[in-house]
């Protein structure tokens, strides 16, 4: 517990309002539309420490509401019969890129993760909807989840290209929604090996990220509270658009 707090009093009393605040939101838009709580999480928390530091934060707070989204639904094992080749390049991917890339420290990191936030929203905002052939997933998911791996070893983003390719194969609603559950559990337990391998996940970050995992739940809940009240289609598009100005920021400022 001592060494949470030394966690939190390092960061100081402005970055730790930041990663409450932080969570709040990102839980609140998950609660919403189903996802985008470690992209708004990485966004909002890269602009005020490196990448590594944010990814490990989101750890806890991320795997704990995608593994609730997933257990939803009763498509699990259909899911997982369909979508395994792109899961498992998922998983190598990311622990391919962490032994290989990695996290560093370098300003190019943080504009890597703007370029990711910045290609999520183009792609939320002007990709037409449209089906895959079957015969296309056969190599198509795979890539996918091997590109998603990569970028999210490297940025801690680990919604491109797997969310647009995800929303391409025709699955219902209630589908959908577990499916990126299911995608978004595997590249959080991956990026959590590969931080841990790189020495970004220790003792401490894991407690402050159970920490942030109070405010995030709060966050689904008034979320949940809200789409009964609120145009879910318009939250979405002023989402991507807070997304590609908050991803244009830190691609240029870095």
């Amino acid at each position: 517990m001592h060494s949470i707090l030394d966690f939190y009093q390092t960061l100081g009393w402005g970055h730790s309002a930041l990663v409450i605040g932080t969570f709040l939101l990102a839980g609140t838009v998950k609660g919403v539309i189903g996802l985008g709580l470690p992209t708004v999480a990485m966004g909002l928390l890269g602009l005020a420490m490196l990448p590594a530091q944010a990814a490990a934060l989101l750890i806890i707070p991320s795997t704990f509401t995608n593994v609730w989204q997933l257990a939803t639904g009763g498509n699990l094992r259909p899911l997982l019969k369909r979508l395994w080749p792109t899961l498992g390049m998922i998983l190598i991917g990311t622990l391919a890129g962490a032994f290989w890339l990695g996290m560093s420290g370098s300003h190019s990191m943080t504009r890597a993760l703007g370029g990711a936030l910045f290609l999520y929203a183009l792609s939320g905002l002007l990709l037409p909807t449209f089906r895959v052939a079957a015969a296309k997933e056969r190599w198509l998911g795979p890539l996918c989840g091997l590109i998603t791996g990569v970028i999210a070893s490297a940025t801690g983003v680990f919604v491109i290209p797997v969310v647009p390719y995800l929303q391409t194969l025709g699955l219902e609603r209630n589908q959908l929604v577990q499916a990126l559950g299911l995608s978004f559990t595997v590249s959080t337990l991956a990026l959590a090996a590969g931080l841990s391998w790189n020495g970004a996940l220790g003792g401490a970050e894991l407690g402050a990220s159970t920490l942030a995992l109070m405010p995030a739940l709060l966050g689904m809940l008034l979320g949940q509270w809200l789409r009964q009240r609120i145009s879910a289609m318009l939250f979405k598009r002023v989402f991507f658009i807070g997304m590609g100005l908050l991803g244009l920021h830190l691609l240029i400022k870095g």
